[in-house]
């Protein structure tokens, strides 16, 4: 048994960065820094309407989801090569490794690539190679899950899984992102049945600027594994207890949140009430290069602001993250055992 209450406070942050840990809500776009999209953009003669990465930087102010989504699509448009593909991915993994995480299942979302003329293929390939690297050479496994662009059709959705379909050993799952407001989960629900058939993952972004009726949708209609945001579930009582009762987790993302504005500051942010409520809670970055930091940040700034939260909130938020990981349940042991092994030595 691990004596949590003989930590003390002060150690919080050194155990923050130093336990092992799963990222389960990463946007591969959304971790292309800015000193990276203007190397890309010269490499591959991209011009950008920004004129250098302070400016770039400076224009990262945003009040909603969409302000956030114009720039980020304007940032993507300087990969258009499979090698562009695997530096972001690779970027990512090294940045995951020196925070200790260990596992990372990344979104990525091939339309905002394959609308601009890149070839599903070169999308895939780079960011698969970036896997296959980070699990030999810096010990961080990874998995890829395709997300569809809510607010195009359910149609274009049907053309992307087509188009996917002749790589799916490259990838696990599929999820739904990108605005929310509108787009309720309900509008994919033939598309997301053929990924069922297909024995795909399935997960949702939902209740993050949406309302709790979209987390039902996500559940009842597109039968998903995970809810990825899903803080406005606290508005539901009844819904907070089915999560609950089938530990249905929750990818949160607390500086993606205060950054959005779903929370005008972090200790604002409901993550101490997700955990007393009993559900499966994690944290996780989202969009690191444009929300202010990846996943470390991420705890420590929730931690710091929120001080109602302890040792054993850390340590049960990483188990969380296993837990609620798409990978065998010997994996999830060993990575357990690790994590009490930190936690043990204080």
């Amino acid at each position: 048994m691990i004596d949590f209450a003989s930590i003390p406070p002060a150690r919080l942050p050194d155990l923050l960065r130093a336990m092992p840990k799963a990222e389960l809500h990463l946007h591969i776009e959304g971790s292309l820094e800015p000193e990276l999209i203007f190397a890309l953009a010269r490499r591959n003669g991209v011009a950008l309407p920004y004129a250098s990465v302070e400016a770039l930087r400076a224009a990262y102010a945003f009040t909603d989801l969409q302000s956030f989504l114009d720039i980020y699509y304007a940032g993507a448009s300087v990969l258009l090569k499979e090698e562009d593909f695997f530096d972001m991915g690779m970027a990512y993994f090294r940045r995951a490794a020196a925070d200790n995480v260990v596992h990372a299942e990344l979104f990525f979302d091939p339309q905002t690539h394959t609308d601009r003329g890149v070839s599903f293929a070169t999308v895939i390939g780079g960011l698969s190679r970036a896997c296959e690297v980070a699990q030999r050479d810096l010990g961080v496994s990874a998995l890829l899950i395709l997300c569809f662009l809510r607010h195009l059709s359910e149609e274009a959705a049907f053309a992307t899984l087509e188009d996917a379909l002749p790589h799916q050993d490259k990838f696990i799952g599929v999820g739904l992102d990108s605005g929310e407001r509108g787009n309720p989960p309900e509008k994919f629900a033939r598309v997301f049945a053929r990924c069922r058939e297909l024995g795909l993952h399935v997960v949702a972004h939902a209740g993050e600027e949406g309302p709790p009726a979209y987390i039902w949708s996500a559940l009842d209609v597109l039968q998903v594994e995970r809810i990825d945001h899903g803080v406005a579930c606290l508005d539901d009582p009844a819904l907070v207890a089915r999560l609950a009762a089938e530990r249905v987790p929750l990818t949160v993302c607390p500086l993606s949140n205060v950054k959005l504005c779903v929370y005008p500051t972090m200790d604002a942010h409901k993550l101490v009430e997700l955990l007393a409520a009993g559900l499966c809670a994690t944290v996780n970055s989202d969009d690191p290069a444009y929300f202010g930091g990846y996943i470390n940040q991420n705890f420590l700034a929730a931690f710091a602001a929120l001080p109602q939260l302890t040792a054993k909130h850390a340590h049960q938020l990483a188990a969380n993250s296993f837990e609620a990981s798409f990978v065998d349940a010997a994996t999830k042991a060993r990575w357990n055992q690790a994590l009490d092994k930190v936690f043990a030595a204080g």
